[in-house]
């Protein structure tokens, strides 16, 4: 597809691998960033040309609504949404006495908010003839990390639902549906599970959607992530094993 002159949102876009997406899609495009904080947003935006914030909860309806006028208003159009945004908890189902509030919070944000936000912003999308949508998923949509269980349940029902997303709408609109795969990321949001000693950086993740966006590769299997994808399908008994040692 074509990667200049779009108007792109991207949720959590004030830092991590959604920064890093909109530092590459910049100044080509007009790039929307969306978080919780204003202040980290705004300092995520300096420098970057063509780089505009609002601040919103994604899990937040009224917000969402909100922000939708915004882009209408502001904007007129969207051709891309990157539904980036994502929450986890590092523990064991083992040793916690709360998996159902930490399940409840993660599948908040990253599974319902991803699907109301679409939901709200295809009729936008559908007017384009250069129309995109990226869910980033994870490595764990396949197999999951016994460190993060319920982010990595979260992770494959996204994964499910992107794949009959793209099939449902190839069939009667232009727009096209991306999965975005990363492995272990260095990010602040991978601290607590070994981001810093074991992640890459989040600047590669970022330059494998562009290019796939480019090639509409729609699966973005990023790093570690296609080598998982071929051992769980070849094996996935033993793939869990290895994944979880």
């Amino acid at each position: 597809m074509n990667i200049t002159n779009n108007t792109i949102l991207i949720t959590g876009g004030g830092s991590g691998i959604g920064l890093e997406i909109a530092k590459l899609l910049n100044p080509s495009n007009k790039i929307i960033i969306v978080g919780r904080n204003k202040e980290k947003l705004d300092n995520a935006a300096q420098g970057l040309e063509n780089v505009f914030t609002i601040q919103a909860d994604i899990t937040d309806e009224n917000d969402i609504n909100r922000l939708i006028e915004e882009i209408k208003i502001n904007f007129g159009t969207l051709n891309i949404l990157i539904n980036n945004a994502g929450h986890a908890y590092a523990y064991t189902l083992s040793d916690s006495s709360d998996t159902y509030t930490k399940a409840i919070a993660e599948f908040t944000t990253n599974y319902f908010a991803p699907i109301r936000l679409t939901e709200k912003l295809l009729p936008l999308l559908k007017q384009q003839n250069n129309a995109a949508i990226v869910n980033v998923s994870s490595i764990v949509a396949f197999i999951p990390g016994s460190h993060v269980p319920t982010y990595s349940d979260s992770k494959a029902a996204l994964h499910s639902y992107t794949r009959l997303l793209r099939y449902e709408l190839a069939k009667d609109t232009g727009i096209k549906v991306f999965e975005l795969m990363p492995p272990l990321v260095d990010t602040d949001f991978s601290v607590e599970i070994g981001g810093r000693e074991n992640g890459i950086p989040a600047s590669v993740v970022a330059e494998n959607l562009v290019k796939a966006l480019e090639q509409d590769t729609f699966e973005v299997r990023v790093g570690n992530t296609e080598m998982v994808y071929s051992n769980f399908f070849a094996g996935s008994e033993g793939a869990f094993e290895v994944f979880n040692k």
